[in-house]
């Protein structure tokens, strides 16, 4: 079976890891601060810090800008893409936040930004996208929206930016990540870059990096210079521990320069083969591919015509195909939230995601496209 996904491990880390193991200080420690340094520079932005997780990291981002230091209260919501992985979404629950959801764009899976735009109203404290695959949504479009509702209301939404998706991704040749909103990314097992878990978030402000480093270990200021640092100094905000230790970001270091030289241009690779080999077969339908932005595509998403005729042929075939997230909003748990989203029924009846990542040799891409031509 060609599979979707496959977890990346550079040769050094059993070597590296067992380092760490007998240094005598596994916690977060020197590893974590370099591999900070590395996303720091790759991101072009100095407000980087990293979590335990991706959804600690957006769970965290959205209890900051809650009363009384933020301007989120009881009654206000943040609106959200149901087409994501629940780790997404559920932060927001979990910080007692109420979501309203907004429909998707079928051309790339990302947030209908004419949807979006409809459905702010005065309780809109902030606004969660995800880049879908890897394909950026139109941040140009999202600070225009935010323009608009500071003229209407006298505010803007914050954006947070769900990258888990989108490391390496580009939007008019910056990074996603330094567009001057929170943003969140993931490290989980099977993303491009890998840490075994983890995660982190950019800020554009050096006060919000600051808030969010106290919060991630119980609001205990660890950079201070108290003489006696097992007893800590005041501490004005409770926290959490949410902090990323120097095992994961050992795996983080090795993995990062195989990731960002060589695996990512791998996933484009296979991605163009497709986009140029896949665009005009019948009950085949690409997604969006602007010029503008460049897609890391951890997953290669595109629409078919009878989606489940189309799964079937492929497993028969030895191809590893899936939707990958189910829709967020049939949930029993956010039932009280549903909404009519005509463009998400569509979508999840067409669209699937083939196999695309490093791991897919010029043989099974062949192979891929052969199948997908031979019918279902």
């Amino acid at each position: 079976m060609i599979p979707l996904f496959k977890v990346f491990m550079s040769d050094n880390i059993s070597h590296e890891i067992s380092k760490v193991l007998t240094s005598g200080f596994i916690g977060q420690g020197p590893q974590v601060e370099k591999f900070e340094g590395l996303l720091k520079d790759y991101f072009g932005n100095q407000n980087v810090a990293t979590t335990n997780s991706a959804t600690s990291a957006e769970h965290l981002a959205i209890h900051m800008l809650k009363k009384p230091l933020g301007n989120i209260g009881v009654g206000d919501e943040i609106l959200s893409t149901p087409l994501t992985c629940t780790a997404t979404n559920w932060p927001i629950l979990t910080n007692g936040i109420d979501i309203k959801w907004v429909d998707v764009d079928t051309n790339n899976c990302n947030m209908n930004l004419d949807d979006l735009e409809r459905k702010i109203t005065p309780k809109t404290k902030v606004i969660m996208v995800v880049h879908w695959g890897g394909y950026p949504i139109d941040i140009d479009r999202l600070k225009d929206i935010q323009t608009k509702t500071e003229k209407l209301y006298g505010f803007k939404p914050t954006i947070i930016e769900d990258c888990a998706h989108a490391f390496g991704s580009t939007y008019k040749g910056k990074k996603i990540g330094s567009h001057g909103n929170i943003c969140t990314f993931s490290f989980q097992a099977i993303k491009h870059l890998t840490t075994g878990d983890g995660g982190c978030a950019t800020f554009p402000q050096d006060d919000q990096l600051k808030r969010f480093k106290l919060l991630r270990w119980y609001g205990i200021d660890r950079d201070d210079n108290r003489k006696d640092f097992r007893c800590e100094s005041d501490i004005s905000e409770v926290g959490f521990k949410m902090h990323m230790n120097d095992i994961n970001a050992t795996i983080g270091i090795e993995n990062f320069s195989y990731v960002t030289e060589k695996l990512l241009n791998l996933h484009r690779e296979n991605a163009n083969f497709y986009n140029e080999n896949l665009k005009n077969v019948d009950g085949v339908t690409l997604l969006e591919n602007k010029s503008d932005r460049q897609s890391s595509y951890w997953i290669y998403t595109l629409k078919v015509e009878r989606q489940t005729d189309f799964m079937n042929k492929m497993k028969d075939r030895g191809i590893m195909v899936s939707r990958v997230h189910e829709r967020n909003d049939i949930h029993s748990c956010v039932s009280q939230y549903k909404s009519h989203l005509p463009s998400l029924d569509k979508l999840v009846k067409e669209m699937i995601c083939i196999p695309v990542g490093w791991w897919i040799t010029p043989e099974d891409r062949n192979y891929i496209v052969d199948s997908i031509k031979g019918g279902w």
